[in-house]
């Protein structure tokens, strides 16, 4: 099984995060930076040991993060097939 099919069936989504952080040199001035990974709502592990180490180790100090989570396979959309079809 792929790692990314392992992860989503144990309960895992993409996450898409919107960091906007100030420029080290101009802190008047706001950048952007998308981030995205595989995480589990509503605790997002993945996302807050990314955003960690963003005030430890980078100098940009964060403005705000916006995101939003998708899981990608529910119970519902994961079923075992008994037969196949096959055409041609």
């Amino acid at each position: 099984m792929t790692k990314e099919l392992d992860l989503r069936l144990k309960g895992y989504g993409l996450t898409t995060a919107e960091i906007i952080y100030r420029l080290p040199d101009h802190p008047s001035l706001l950048q952007s930076y998308v981030w995205q990974h595989y995480d589990i709502a509503p605790d997002f592990p993945e996302m807050n040991s990314f955003l960690k180490f963003w005030r430890e180790k980078l100098d940009g100090a964060l403005h705000s993060v916006r995101y939003v989570h998708n899981r990608l396979i529910t119970p519902t959309d994961w079923r075992a097939l008994k037969g196949e079809f096959i055409i041609n």
